[in-house]
């Protein structure tokens, strides 16, 4: 014990030190250091007010657009470029580990990416355990309860991310407690927390979601990129499609709720990714098919647009390196061998280059729905819940084919493409490989592909096979197999809180 209580001490004076540790429960904000000071000797006050307390509803919101990296940039590398859709695209250590199945724990983006995740999740939990304390009687229960729905909405879309990339996780919703030598022990366990089961992670996402619902904002066509209760609709039917809380009832329940919120696809692809006319500004934002986006305007430019490929909005800016994310050649084909130029051409395009790392200079593809400074990022559309509604009617209980290709004909009827073939309408096996496929088609470079894989345990039957069928990939390190399911545990949280265990196969 005595032994235990000195390490307490070395790795909490540690944390005391390092203010943007990976477990921060206590991080700073835009209108305060750590609190707003204290009301009365030894009672912390952390929100003064009413409007302290929408500073940092606020902040929230900035993370969808600010800082990109983890929720965005990174998820793609692992959604595309760990899956068949894309290469790592740059010859980086930190990025080829992806694209060739040997991530380790001590990979930069996987430490950068827990790190920033477990930041949000203290900034959700400071809103959510804060908000009924605020002193403030202009500040109604209505408006605080919104409030609180919009950080819980926040929180379950951070640990849902989380959960599916590394299973087990610390569930973290309280704050941490102000660190003394005579409650060491006490609050101990709030700075270095367990891990807690993936049904845990998820049951504390369908919790936040489901109380939600009561008190979020409403969904408005003009607005999206608030946490609606549509928003938390569109969580819930992704999370009750995936093991091990599936439940393709309220898969189906959620999508048919999410239509009567009035989504629904947009007549032309091209709303969703394009560009206007004189190439300097988004088509279109708020389509009836968004249902969270993080918006760009003049001042506030998409900076990952040159992660990627080009910027339409200022050409040669940042184009004399090798980008993130290359378009594989299996993707390609795929796109060929089904005829599918519409969505093809708003998903991949060829530009010349000054590097050859994939294809040939002259002719290299890019990834293309993030084209300009001023493209919205699309977190979630309706036609991804919509062909989870169709597999759900596949693998549901009470299967119903015709219907799941009635819905997987509509998204081929929009990319100017012909209704399944009978023999595929009644085949549970062959309508599942068309779902797969088309979700392949519809969200390449959405963040997707990845966890259909592993959703529907097609890992080691997609992955381990393409490599023999792609040239154009570097050579596999390790097979894939269970343990590739999720990412490993940053070497550095595991070293800092020993109560973590490291995933299977690391």
């Amino acid at each position: 014990m005595k032994i235990r209580y000195i390490y307490q001490s070395v790795i909490l004076a540690g944390l005391l030190a390092v203010t943007s540790c990976s477990l921060v429960k206590d991080p700073v904000d835009t209108y305060s250091d750590v609190t707003e000071g204290e009301e009365e000797p030894g009672v912390t006050v952390v929100f003064k007010d009413k409007a302290a307390v929408l500073s940092h509803l606020t902040t929230l919101y900035n993370q969808m657009r600010d800082r990109q990296e983890h929720w965005y940039l990174d998820l793609l590398l692992v959604a595309e470029a760990h899956s068949d859709n894309a290469y790592a695209g740059t010859t980086g250590a930190e990025v080829v580990p992806y694209e060739n199945n040997s991530i380790e724990g001590s990979n930069s983006v996987i430490n950068r990416d827990w790190n920033r995740y477990m930041e949000d999740v203290a900034r959700a939990n400071r809103l959510i355990n804060n908000v009924d304390s605020v002193p403030d009687n202009s500040f109604t229960t209505a408006e605080r309860e919104e409030i609180k729905s919009q950080g819980k909405i926040f929180r379950a879309m951070v640990l849902f991310d989380m959960v599916r990339l590394w299973g087990s996780i610390p569930v973290v919703t309280k704050e941490g407690g102000n660190i003394t030598a005579e409650n060491l022990e006490e609050v101990y366990d709030d700075y270095f927390p367990a891990q807690n089961t993936e049904e845990e992670a998820y049951k504390q996402i369908e919790k936040d979601l489901t109380e939600a619902l009561v008190s979020a904002p409403n969904n408005s066509a003009a607005n999206k990129t608030l946490f609606t209760k549509s928003v938390a609709r569109t969580l819930l039917a992704k999370v009750y499609a995936e093991k091990p809380l599936r439940d393709y009832t309220k898969v189906i329940r959620y999508a048919d709720e999410l239509a009567a919120d009035g989504f629904d696809l947009v007549a032309d692809f091209s709303d969703l990714f394009g560009m206007n006319a004189a190439k300097t500004d988004a088509k279109a934002r708020n389509t009836r098919e968004s249902i969270l986006e993080a918006q760009f305007v003049s001042g506030s430019g998409n900076w990952v647009t040159w992660m990627f490929g080009r910027d339409l909005t200022n050409y040669n800016n940042n184009f004399t390196w090798a980008k993130w994310i290359t378009p594989s050649r299996s993707l390609i084909k795929a796109y060929q061998d089904e005829g599918d130029q519409k969505r093809f051409s708003e998903s991949v395009v060829h530009y010349q280059t000054t590097w050859s790392n994939y294809y040939p200079s002259s002719n290299y593809p890019f990834m293309y729905k993030t084209r300009s400074a001023f493209n919205s990022i699309i977190k979630y559309r309706y036609a991804d819940v919509l062909l989870l509604k169709a597999e759900a009617l596949i693998m549901g209980n009470n299967s119903n084919l015709s219907a799941a290709a009635d819905i997987i004909d509509r998204i081929r009827e929009r990319a100017g493409l012909g209704k399944l073939p009978n023999a595929v309408r009644s085949n549970k096996d062959a309508m599942l490989n068309a779902l797969l496929k088309e979700r392949r088609l519809e969200l390449a470079f959405e963040g997707q592909r990845w966890f259909d894989l592993v959703r529907l345990n097609k890992v080691e039957e997609v992955m381990n096979a393409v490599f023999a069928k792609d040239p154009g990939r570097k050579a596999l390190i390790y097979p894939f197999n269970q343990s590739s399911y999720r990412l490993p545990i940053p070497q550095s949280v595991i070293d800092q809180n020993p109560k973590l265990i490291q995933n299977p196969g690391y």
